[in-house]
């Protein structure tokens, strides 16, 4: 296993090695990324579990280098896209890890589809890694950092880091909107229901925090109530959104954004930022022109209403025009969206993302 080459440097000098002008020169802004969250950024955790949430096989990947490999797109996830605009490599699985034995010092992707903040989110769809399993499995990671960095490096490198969390969307999608299968739509209010979530959500970074992760971006969910999935169930009027499920995500993101301003008031010399996924991806909706996609109601790849029914079968034809679509399949975007949402986490203003965005992070 290689290990991590630390050379000292002033702090000005790196600021020229780092940071030009439109984006990366050399060094990268931050020295690794650790990623935990759901289908949205997961690279292939999924492949090795016996689970119906898995993309690996084509049309997934079909804009992809490597082809098939288990992202939950035609081609880059926003994960992948950020780290190439901070300097990253595209960061391996860690089911990879442990079957392939790949390096570790750039950082580990703990993604997996179907996974939410709760325990019970997703098990129709058969095994998945948890929040809580996720954050176990960063310190397996972290036990083997300790055979490559000293204490001192360790922590350093820890602190450096970016960690980007991207939770909550299966705990509405394939928890409580589906109230025939689960039954927190019965146990718990809207209001109720963000708050046990957040609460959750909280101890797991607050867990991630005392391993001595401190730079944090948290995604909020996106308007849930406008992908195909929804759109397919017929319970908006055609050409509209749901608004009865955008309310109710809206919730936890309110909870969430009073989250960071909560600890980055209690944890001095630690950041925890907000992406606000739903207003960026909502003004895309609203302005599709304006970034050049023509189809914002419709999935490229899938099958019944909206396309949104059914996702990507293997080996199906997906749309020639890629690129226009907002939608990949009935759940996730395609790599031209994740493009634009990529960039206005990276260099937007506090509207995008709150307090700061990735870039000014990275100087912190």
């Amino acid at each position: 296993m290689a290990s991590l080459l630390v050379v000292s440097l002033p702090f000005w000098t790196m600021l020229l090695m780092s940071v030009s002008e439109n984006g990366v020169l050399g060094a990268p802004l931050f020295p690794s990324m650790f990623v935990f969250g759901d289908s949205l950024v997961d690279s292939g955790n999924n492949n090795y579990l016996n689970s119906l949430a898995k993309a690996n096989f084509e049309p997934y990947g079909i804009d992809f280098p490597d082809g098939p490999t288990g992202r939950f797109s035609n081609g880059e996830t926003l994960i992948d896209l950020l780290g190439e605009m901070v300097g990253l490599p595209y960061l391996p699985a860690f089911a990879d890890i442990t079957v392939k034995g790949n390096n570790i010092s750039w950082g580990v992707n703990y993604a997996s589809a179907a996974a939410g903040i709760l325990d019970e989110t997703g098990r129709r769809l058969g095994e998945r890694i948890s929040f809580d399993q996720q954050v176990r499995n960063f310190e397996t990671t972290l036990n083997q950092l300790k055979t490559i960095m000293d204490d001192k490096s360790l922590s350093q490198h820890l602190a450096n880091s970016l960690t980007m969390v991207n939770h909550g969307n299966n705990d509405y999608i394939n928890n409580y909107l589906l109230p025939e299968l689960y039954a927190t739509s019965f146990m718990y209010d809207p209001k109720d229901y963000a708050e046990l979530l957040v609460e959750r959500y909280k101890k797991h970074l607050l867990a991630l925090h005392g391993l001595g992760l401190r730079k944090f971006l948290l995604g909020g969910l996106g308007p849930l109530g406008c992908i195909p999935n929804q759109l397919s169930k017929g319970l908006a009027p055609p050409g509209q959104c749901r608004v009865d499920a955008n309310q109710i995500v809206d919730m936890f993101n309110v909870l969430l954004r009073s989250l960071v301003d909560q600890l980055n008031t209690e944890y001095h010399g630690s950041i925890f930022v907000y992406g606000n996924t739903y207003g960026a991806f909502s003004e895309i909706l609203n302005n599709p022109n304006t970034y050049g996609f023509t189809v914002t109601d419709r999935a490229c790849c899938g099958i019944g209403r909206n396309q949104g029914q059914i996702s990507c079968l293997p080996m199906s034809t997906p749309c020639a025009n890629r690129d226009q679509y907002v939608f990949w399949d009935a759940f996730h975007p395609t790599q031209a969206l994740n493009k634009v949402l990529a960039r206005r986490a990276f260099n937007g203003p506090p509207s995008d993302c709150y307090p700061v965005n990735v870039r000014q992070m990275a100087l912190m």
